[in-house]
């Protein structure tokens, strides 16, 4: 059977899969609540006719880890269903095309290496065995630690996440190199930088929830789970407060939506502390026995008068003012962020630091080591960087540019890669997943990684960033590979591979253990040895990974006996205290409060750059059928949303003469693209939003490469642009 005649098979009707995405557009008609979620459900016969119900976990995502079922017949995977009874699901848009994935013809199959030199204009390629393939890449490493040093080499992580982050940290780390990245030093990592800079994470929505801010996400599309337990929140009367600049279909759930100006989220936040400080609405128990620093920051948010904050960010003062009585006098409260929006701007690190506090001052932030918590079950970190990582730390490549970043997070910060290696500071690179274009300005980081003396990549796809390498290698989907270990809740779950890989792909754990051999290092990966590995990890739990091997559902593990606090009361801040005002900021020389700054290439700070620019360019915001720049070539997925797309206000389209549908240049000082529009009430007057990732339109190359001092993320979220009829 051809890859195309399997393509063929594995597609569910198209009614069926419509209405399991429902709709997904997001026009000026109208919004669905529900988007990305299916309610099919799965049976528990373990087979239908001659198919056999095998079962994984979906990597379409980057975080979902949803079940699945997958119905397997003559060997040859043919339709997926949800995952009955495992605790992540159900299947989004994306899960029900997997298969389309699985059995692409354009799979990169085999490994092979270059035969003309890297930035020849097209890459040529031969087929190499795997030994040989991991044979180059150890020689060629092992030749650039023995010259200039293991910390010379970069070892990248980009997505899926699972299983190769972990394991390629340790690979990183045991081979001497601090200088271990992953693709979340431009998404997630800065916003935990940010509440652990002021000493932790408020809680989300519990079955005590009584008032919740959702703020910058919009789960309808992005995590179809989440959305179900919001529905079922506001059913039994929780008050939703929403804060995002579109009017997403999440926001309809919500009593009060907050739509603000990208890049304004301190404000939005300082202002709501102000209403909740000076109408005593805190919980000031936590106030006065968990906190530092609130007299400076009760004088600080002063200024942040409900009038001034509508001049900042849009918001009707009213409007803030109802939204912060609204959460405070209804205790507990909880917030539901999000990855990055809050933290793709210059200012975003402090931004954050502000929407944190505020929710602190309401009792939202639990006092770690006070309360009596349920131990959930978990692995060994294979990764083991807590205790590998700080004898290498001073060798990390950004300590200089980002030291408050290098001191909380365990991997560098990636965003100055072509400074480094210009200046000789990294040389050879193990690229996993990677995408050059995720970056700003990304044809510089294209120049860095073909200027490094040698580099070798894993994937699924001879993507343009494998093109770059010297050495590719096929890597094998979630379900052609053995594991990861995943634990959901109380469910421990060891899936098996439910297909054979598609030509010579391997799984990220069996290659990288085989490499670690070769660089002398097989003593410390088990000798390749994948079970012992995973029995290693599993032997806190008292569990053998052959025994949960044999439990095609996973095991539950039961909670242990309730007993008193592992800890003394307190944070993990130098004064033990939930920190308003962070020492450890001060130190570093940056402001302890958090401070609001306009964002430099914005309508306010640069006016002049606003006449010739007058519209806000808001980029990344999640789509249901796609995960960042993945599922472009799969043709279910591709159907759903065929171009690149600019969403746009009527009223701003009707002043530029754009009707749905038109081809359009979205111009900043930085360059020029041309998308669709999509005519939608989604954006607010003002500002627009571009989906990242299509090689075509790749909006990143026209961002500018502006830069938070604190975390290094970049501004993604709002500069200024023009948008024109083609």
């Amino acid at each position: 059977m051809t890859d195309k005649k399997t393509i063929q098979s594995c597609k569910v009707d198209r009614r069926t899969f419509l209405k399991a995405t429902s709709a997904l557009g997001a026009g000026a008609t109208g919004l669905n609540l529900l988007p990305a979620l299916s309610k099919t459900h799965a049976t528990d016969t373990e087979a239908t006719g001659k198919e056999e119900v095998r079962r994984s976990i979906c990597d379409m995502c980057c975080l979902g880890r949803c079940g699945i079922e997958v119905l397997v017949k003559n060997g040859r995977a043919t339709r997926v269903r949800p995952f009955k009874d495992y605790p992540n699901g159900p299947l989004c848009v994306k899960g029900h095309s997997i298969l389309l994935q699985l059995y692409h013809p354009d799979r990169l199959k085999y490994p092979m290496k270059r035969t003309n030199p890297k930035g020849s204009a097209r890459a040529t390629w031969q087929r190499i065995s795997w030994d040989e393939a991991l044979d180059i890449i150890a020689d060629n490493l092992t030749k650039i630690k023995h010259r200039y040093g293991p910390e010379k080499v970069l070892f990248y992580a980009g997505d899926p996440k699972d299983p190769v982050r972990p394991n390629l940290q340790r690979l990183a780390l045991k081979f001497g190199s601090p200088n271990y990245g992953t693709e979340s030093s431009t998404c997630h990592r800065a916003t935990v930088l940010a509440t652990s800079l002021n000493g932790g994470a408020s809680r989300g929505l519990t079955p005590d929830t009584r008032a919740v801010i959702i703020w910058a996400r919009n789960p309808a599309w992005s995590m179809a789970r989440e959305m179900e337990e919001l529905i079922s929140a506001k059913e039994r009367g929780v008050k939703i407060i929403d804060v995002d600049p579109r009017k997403a279909p999440t926001t309809r759930l919500a009593d009060i939506h907050l739509q603000l100006r990208p890049g304004t989220d301190g404000a939005l936040a300082l202002g709501m502390s102000r209403v909740i400080i000076n109408e005593r609405l805190y919980d000031e128990q936590f106030v006065l026995n968990w906190t530092q620093g609130f007299e400076e920051f009760s004088d600080y948010v002063q200024q942040f008068t409900p009038e001034r904050v509508e001049q900042i960010t849009g918001v009707a003062a009213d409007k803030l003012v109802a939204a912060a009585r609204l959460y405070a006098s209804n205790r507990p409260t909880g917030w539901i962020t999000s990855a990055s929006p809050t933290v793709h701007h210059w200012n975003g690190c402090q931004n954050h630091r502000a929407i944190s506090a505020m929710t602190a001052l309401t009792g939202a932030v639990p006092v770690p080591g006070l309360e009596l918590s349920m131990t959930a079950p978990s692995l060994r970190d294979i990764s083991e960087w807590r205790t590998l990582l700080p004898p290498l730390q001073s060798k990390r490549v950004d300590l200089k540019d980002f030291p408050v970043w290098a001191q909380f997070v365990e991997e560098i910060q990636v965003n100055r890669l072509p400074e480094y290696v210009k200046e000789g500071a990294l040389r050879a690179g193990l690229f996993v997943g990677c995408n050059y274009r995720m970056w700003p300005q990304d044809h510089l980081y294209a120049k860095a990684i073909i200027d490094m003396q040698f580099t070798a990549g894993a994937d699924f796809w001879l993507t343009p960033t494998m093109e770059l390498m010297d050495v590719v290698l096929p890597a094998a989907t979630s379900l052609e590979r053995l594991g990861p270990i995943y634990v959901a809740g109380r469910t421990v779950f060891l899936p098996q591979p439910v297909v054979s890989p598609m030509g010579e792909a391997r799984g990220d754990m069996e290659w990288m253990w085989d490499l670690a051999k070769r660089l002398g290092m097989g003593a410390e990966f088990w000798n390749g040895d994948i079970m012992a590995t995973f029995d290693w990890q599993l032997e806190p739990m008292g569990i053998k990974a052959a025994d949960l091997i044999k439990q095609p559902k996973g095991m539950t593990i039961p909670p242990a006996a309730e007993g008193k606090p592992a800890r003394k009361p307190g944070f993990n801040t130098p004064s033990g205290k939930f920190e308003l005002k962070s020492s450890i900021l001060e130190k570093a020389g940056f402001d302890g409060l958090p401070t609001y700054r306009e964002p430099p290439e914005g309508p306010v700070a640069a006016p002049q750059m606003a006449e010739r620019f007058p519209l806000i360019l808001n980029t990344g915001s999640r789509e249901p059928m796609y995960t960042h720049s993945r599922h472009r070539n799969n043709p279910r997925l591709r159907e759903l949303q065929p171009h690149p797309k600019v969403d746009i206000n009527p009223k701003d389209a009707e002043a530029r003469g754009i009707k749905q549908g038109d081809d359009v240049a979205v111009e900043t000082p930085a360059g020029k693209i041309t998308v669709k529009a999509n005519v939608t009430n989604l954006a607010q007057p003002g500002v627009v939003h571009i989906f990242h990732g299509w090689p075509q339109a790749d909006v990143n190359a026209i961002m500018a490469r502006t830069l938070d001092p604190i975390s290094g993320f970049p501004a993604f979220k709002s500069q200024l642009c023009q948008v024109t009829k083609a």
